[in-house]
């Protein structure tokens, strides 16, 4: 009988794990779950996040030098940005008129919005925000009664905590001056660097600010040091192996413990906070599915070409996966290298430049999640967004998605700053908090795909792909090959 694929393994982890959940909220146990089973899903995390940061360090200093040419570098470099810079802006695009044609904040009940147009207007008041769509609720002599009893609600509202460390992170990078993520970009301790996590752009430019400088020493002198790097790297990845032969078992115990934390002792409660943002979760859901089932396929067809549809999903599936269960694009990158390396074809050179990039600065998931937000939030205020503001979106996600890579939480600080842009109110984030842990779950196996799809179109163009087709997925995680 054939060996059950690993990605195979890790789906029904996932699924046993969210059952057990649910089982356990149910009969009362939810305590015991956090308590011994949820930290091994933290150990997962945290080994993957142990291998991810020195993996970029090194992968891209390998990478680097493997290009050899200064010139083809700086060729390569400016062809993977501009293939990031599409896919983000196609996503976005995407998002937008998604929102704009299924409208999930107009699902809501009519008299729920006038409140919730109300509440906007006094929060518009206060903040000195013009309200642009020309309407006003405040006035009108037929909404006095309930202008009045919003007004007292709002009144005794208290922003949520975690929404408010929040507010106070965009406030703070308000004052900074407008070259402040420049300054940023360059460390000052590159082990600080490599400690923080949200210091990862950092880690990147040391690491092509290295591997550049390895280009003008003579060879002599920087064949050990390459050599040491290449060494490394490929340490770093057996240990990837070893972990993710235990995957199941630890994708188990995470999804265990997200749903746990949702639920407490009460199934209930996440039926109930499905029902209330069901729309609003199947559009960004079916976006999200658009882009991974869709778009990025198609691109592979149009552009690469040599991997068909179905060998893309066999390809990656370990990845997606494990990008699901952790939420994080950094954590899963030694994943994503090994099935874009060993199952795409994709040459090293080109992994260890284009994916540790574009963890950190393509976030597709994320903008096109952040379109869709903005506009079911104006929706669900009775606000009508023109075209000039949903294009004020568009350009402010984007260039958000890369300036904001280097912050924690950046998904959400993200999402306060496309807000305000767009004469928003930034604490509206409390009203998708509910479900944000299980989009963002989905967000970012759009982001990983994205990066496969981005490292597979510069491998092709620099002809450096060779894609086997009966490769055998779990050969690269297998630690005795």
């Amino acid at each position: 009988m054939k060996k059950l694929a690993l990605h195979w393994k890790i789906i029904i982890g996932l699924v046993l794990g969210i059952i057990w959940a649910l089982v356990s909220s149910s009969l009362g146990w939810s305590t015991f779950t956090d308590n011994w089973i949820a930290p091994f899903g933290t150990i997962f995390i945290n080994l993957l996040k142990l291998i991810a940061v020195p993996l970029v360090l090194f992968s891209i200093i390998n990478g680097v030098t493997g290009i050899g040419d200064p010139s083809s570098l700086g060729r390569m470099g400016g062809k993977t940005l501009i293939a990031y810079l599409a896919t983000t802006l196609l996503a976005v695009a995407l998002g937008l008129v998604l929102v704009n044609v299924m409208m999930p904040g107009k699902m809501v009940d009519e008299s729920s919005r006038i409140d919730n147009r109300i509440s906007y207007e006094l929060w518009a008041q206060d903040a000195g925000v013009e309200v642009k769509d020309g309407l006003n609720f405040l006035q009108d002599p037929q909404y006095k009664d309930r202008v009045a009893a919003v007004t007292e609600v709002e009144k005794n509202k208290t922003i949520d905590e975690a929404v408010a460390s929040r507010l106070e992170t965009v406030e703070k990078n308000k004052k900074d001056g407008p070259l402040k993520p420049l300054v940023d970009l360059v460390p000052q301790n590159i082990f600080k660097s490599l400690t923080d996590n949200g210091l990862m752009l950092q880690v990147i430019f040391f690491a092509l600010f290295f591997g550049i400088s390895l280009l003008f020493i003579p060879k002599e002198k920087a064949a050990p040091v390459i050599k040491l790097v290449d060494g490394m790297m490929e340490a770093f990845l057996k240990m990837i192996d070893f972990v993710m032969q235990a995957a199941p078992f630890f994708v188990f115990a995470l999804l265990a413990g997200v749903i746990s934390k949702m639920a407490g002792n009460d199934v209930g409660k996440v039926i109930e906070i499905f029902k209330g943002l069901s729309w609003y979760s199947f559009t960004v859901v079916l976006g999200l599915a658009l882009m991974v089932f869709i778009v990025y396929p198609l691109i592979m067809k149009l552009i690469v070409r040599v991997v068909p549809y179905g060998g893309f999903f066999k390809a990656m599936g370990l990845a997606q996966t494990t990008a699901f269960s952790t939420s994080s694009s950094a954590a899963t990158l030694p994943v994503t290298m090994e099935c874009v390396e060993d199952n795409l074809g994709v040459d090293k050179k080109i992994t260890s430049f284009v994916l540790p990039i574009g963890a950190t600065v393509n976030m597709d998931g994320t903008v096109l999640y952040q379109a869709i937000v903005v506009v079911f939030l104006a929706q669900f205020h009775m606000i009508d967004l023109t075209l000039g503001q949903q294009l004020t979106i568009v350009l402010t996600a984007t260039l958000a998605s890369i300036g904001s890579a280097a912050v924690p939480s950046a998904g959400l600080v993200m999402l306060i700053v496309v807000l305000g842009s767009v004469g928003l109110n930034p604490a509206w984030i409390a009203i998708i908090f509910p479900v944000d842990r299980i989009l963002d779950m989905c967000r970012t196996v759009v982001n990983v795909t994205g990066d496969a799809t981005v490292s597979s179109i510069i491998a092709k163009g620099e002809g450096m792909m060779n894609y086997d087709p009966n490769k055998d997925p779990d050969d690269a995680f297998d630690p005795e090959k």
